[in-house]
């Protein structure tokens, strides 16, 4: 799997949680708001985490 594979695979992940937590009623609003703000901000560590899973013994040293 590429780099560009995994961004589009963790995204849609991503957006499965959110729309899952949109859909739940057992999520407060304000905290539903607090948690998709934080899920938006791992698609940016998206590159970190491919490294990561695809270098393990860089991160390890």
């Amino acid at each position: 799997m590429n780099s560009d594979e995994f961004e589009a695979n963790f995204t849609q992940i991503l957006d499965t949680i959110l729309n899952a937590l949109a859909n739940s009623s057992e999520v407060k609003p304000e905290k539903f708001y607090s948690e998709a703000s934080r899920i938006e901000n791992l698609r940016f560590l998206s590159p970190v985490f491919y490294d990561a899973i695809n270098h393990p013994e860089d991160s390890q040293s």
